[in-house]
């Protein structure tokens, strides 16, 4: 009999042993069996329900112009049509091992101890498919897909946990599926798309889809469900909490300005998921979510922690200068054109010779565009960008983003010293890193090595050993229990920890 265990020689595994916490891996990525999916499916729903699913996740995979997926096309056609170029080979093949591990749930139970893990949060691949299937089967679709999960990994729930994909299309709907995924089939993390593509209507009104396919592909703007949204998020995020789900999301920008290669596919790919789930944090924070709710708690995977610490850099910098005292230094009714004028009359003999201004010209050739450019000037709430966020102080921003929000960073991943770069940070914070192995994707072609190369970040001195333990067990401990206290109840987890109290009111956590 073939032995397949490879504990011995794994270089994650030796790390493990070394430890005297356990490690929680918050995103490892599975492949479904197909036929077996397909048969759950169609004795679910039907043959109706499989044919969605095809051409849902279809759709998903490929970039098309007139009917043709960009192998079919002739590089002028790609040209002519600007057919972005998709994803390819991007699952691990040649580890026959692994690429069996990610299909079989039985055996990643058997080897979880070789990736050095104790704990690991699953991303079925298709998990999220059904958010592209038609108004008429989403639902049953996804109810499905989810249940299929449910059932496969229930008896492995002691170390594994699938997500259920929950749509977002508007909020009764995703309500329904968060309590039928969390209340029926006992799931308990959610995985949603950061933001769902909907028409212009203005454009949609005047070129209709049906007549104007070709239009309404590109005559469209993503909704991030927390600011400028068509609907009203709030009953959603508030059932979230009200269940204890942590949310999580792998949203990318690949097809967005500056990704859109015809030809590249690391063209498209460096940083996607960085700036999709940038547009996804940063309306959920200027729209106000994160102050309305506070235990709401969001992991946004595959794009690195270095962004969080950038973004909450700059929303510091940009509140210092433009909070609604500082926004005075900006106003043009406050400039003096006295003073103007006489500082032009001393020292603008030269440029303005030949010209002959009076004082209220003058300040209008000054402000120029920054005076003229708008019908008029913004008044009362079109001045306070910060207002829905509630930012009255600096420390308000921290508490609404350092709080609520989690980073995943990979393994490898060396901007991950952005986030624990306390002295950078304002207040002195350390971002919310999680560890994320990003296994039984193509930048992990082996199981065995995510941890130990995250641990080699700690021999190269790019974090230290604390930033590690936060890394790989406090912060995503953190993530999950500040959600849910008991979510680590009757897991492998619950026994390691042993007197560890949920930091669920602990501030100081939060923000160490």
């Amino acid at each position: 009999m073939t032995e397949y265990s490879r504990l011995k020689t794994s270089p994650s595994a030796a790390v493990r042993a070394t430890l005297d916490y356990p490690i929680i891996d918050t995103d490892v990525h599975t492949n479904d069996f197909t036929p077996a999916l397909e048969d759950y499916i169609a004795n679910y729903g039907g043959a109706k329900l499989v044919d969605e699913l095809r051409k849902a996740e279809a759709s998903r995979l490929n970039s098309k112009s007139n009917g043709k997926d960009w192998y079919q096309q002739t590089p002028e056609e790609r040209h002519n049509n600007r057919t972005i170029r998709s994803p390819w080979w991007a699952r691990v093949t040649r580890n026959t091992l692994d690429l069996a591990t990610y299909t079989l749930p039985e055996l990643f139970y058997e080897r979880q101890a070789e990736q050095g893990s104790d704990y690991s949060v699953l991303f079925p691949n298709n998990v999220l498919a059904p958010a592209g299937a038609s108004q008429e089967n989403r639902q049953a679709l996804q109810r499905a897909v989810n249940h299929y999960h449910a059932d496969i990994y229930r008896k492995y729930s002691d170390r594994l946990t699938p997500v259920a994909g929950i749509p977002m299309t508007n909020p009764q709907e995703a309500i329904e599926e968060l309590e039928f995924a969390v209340k029926t089939l006992g799931l308990k993390v959610i995985n949603i798309p950061g933001g769902v593509k909907r028409p212009i209507k203005a454009i949609a009104d005047k070129y209709p889809a049906n007549k104007f396919p070709e239009i309404a592909k590109y005559a469209s703007y993503i909704d991030f469900y927390g600011l400028d949204s068509e609907y009203d998020y709030d009953p959603f995020w508030a059932k979230v909490v009200e269940l204890g789900v942590p949310v999580t999301t792998h949203y990318g920008s690949q097809g967005w300005t500056g990704r859109s290669s015809i030809s590249n596919y690391m063209n498209n790919h460096i940083g996607h998921f960085a700036d999709g789930s940038q547009a996804f944090a940063k309306a959920l924070f200027f729209g106000g979510v994160t102050k309305r709710f506070p235990n709401l708690r969001v992991g946004m995977l595959e794009g690195g922690a270095d962004w969080g610490a950038h973004v909450y850099i700059h929303l510091v910098d940009r509140f210092s200068k433009r909070n609604l005292k500082g926004l005075q230094n900006y106003n043009p009714d406050l400039t003096n054109s006295d003073e103007l004028f006489e500082l032009f009359e001393r020292f603008g003999g030269e440029i303005t010779q030949g010209y002959s201004l009076n004082k209220e010209e003058l300040t209008k050739s000054v402000l120029g565009s920054s005076f003229s450019r708008h019908s008029r000037a913004p008044i009362g709430s079109e001045l306070e960008d910060f207002a829905a966020a509630g930012i009255e102080q600096i420390e308000d921003i921290r508490d609404r983003w350092v709080n609520n929000f989690f980073f995943g960073s990979e393994s490898d991943d060396r901007t991950i010293a952005a986030a624990f770069n306390d002295k950078a940070n304002p207040l002195g914070v350390k971002i919310n890193a999680i560890y994320s192995s990003d296994v039984g994707h193509w930048d992990v072609p082996d199981l065995t090595s995510p941890l130990a190369e995250s641990w080699d970040l700690v021999k190269e001195g790019v974090i230290s050993e604390a930033d590690f333990k936060s890394y790989v067990f406090a912060n995503p401990y953190k993530f999950y229990t500040q959600a849910n206290p008991d979510f680590f109840k009757g897991t492998a987890i619950e026994s390691k920890v042993g007197n560890i109290e949920s930091p669920q009111v602990d501030k100081s956590l939060v923000v160490a």
